[in-house]
């Protein structure tokens, strides 16, 4: 108890990549350029679909919380990286690291529910059109965008609580460089979104195969294309990191990939979304054009 309790006041030393610290100037500048991606590109989505009346659909409405969470997950730990790659400090405070915990883990678990409603949303679009409108109502999208955000908040204080429980032996040096949960308290979490998202698309693909209109199919897969291409992504990552045996890969190997599914994924996101979306890229255009004309 006397030792948990001296790292606590001590805080950690997160080490990062200090075992190749000739990497860790491409390192700032690579989390640096994603994170003002990231930024630019989220803050687009959210913007445009608030501000284009065409845009007001469910799900843009989707897109939007999930642009949002990006944002915040990404802005959760880039900081902290950014300072702790320029300099040779590479501390963080108990208090920040529990901070970073909670958070990130509360918005990394809302974004896997997310996509889980938004492949409930696509397969209400397929399967049943007729009465896509009357189901995804204004108010069951706030719904379940705010179950999203609940149960994320949920699942971050049972498991970050739980692992704030374990001893830590007097131990304040991780060979990370973000405060995260231990994979096996996570598992169950990580499983479930992804096994509904599957029973979505299977549900999917019997509705696409029935249509007759080889255009009306074309249509109907294209608008499902970017929302599995990001669940592959964001899901694919991470289910590769937890779920397979610790032995199986290097801890620089968790690293990198951690790195990968922390700032590459929030920037593959918006531009997924617009470059093969045809509504966004027509709001960009027709803003763009409002504000060139109105100076």
């Amino acid at each position: 108890m006397e030792k948990a309790n001296v790292s606590s006041l001590m805080g950690f030393i997160l080490l990062g990549f200090s075992d190749h610290p000739h990497l860790e100037a491409a390192l700032f500048v690579f989390v640096l350029f994603f994170y003002l991606l990231t930024l630019v590109g989220n803050l687009t989505i959210i913007f445009i679909s608030y501000l284009d009346p065409l845009l007001h659909t469910p799900m843009y409405f989707f897109l939007s919380n999930l642009s949002l969470l990006d944002l915040c997950f990404t802005t959760s730990l880039a900081p902290q990286m950014l300072v702790n790659l320029r300099g040779p400090g590479k501390t963080i405070t108990y208090g920040g690291c529990v901070v970073q915990l909670y958070i990130s883990l509360a918005l990394g678990s809302t974004e896997c529910i997310l996509l889980a409603v938004m492949a409930l949303d696509r397969y209400v679009a397929i399967c049943k059109p007729l009465h896509y409108v009357a189901i995804m109502n204004p108010r069951l999208c706030q719904q379940l965008a705010s179950i999203s955000w609940f149960s994320g908040l949920a699942n971050s204080l049972i498991y970050a609580t739980i692992t704030l429980q374990l001893p830590l032996c007097g131990n304040h040096r991780l060979d990370h460089f973000i405060c995260e949960v231990p994979a096996l308290l996570n598992v169950l979490f990580l499983l479930i979104p992804p096994a509904l998202i599957l029973t979505s698309y299977g549900f999917i693909s019997q509705a696409v195969l029935k249509i007759k209109s080889v255009e009306a199919r074309h249509k109907a897969c294209s608008t499902c294309f970017s929302h599995l291409t990001v669940v592959i992504i964001f899901c694919g990552t991470i289910i590769y990191m937890y779920l397979q045996p610790r032995n199986s890969y290097t801890q620089d190997q968790g690293k990198f990939i951690s790195l990968f599914y922390t700032m590459v994924t929030p920037t593959l996101n918006p531009i997924i979304y617009t470059l093969r979306n045809r509504d966004v890229k027509v709001a960009v255009k027709t803003l763009l054009s409002k504000k060139v004309c109105s100076l």
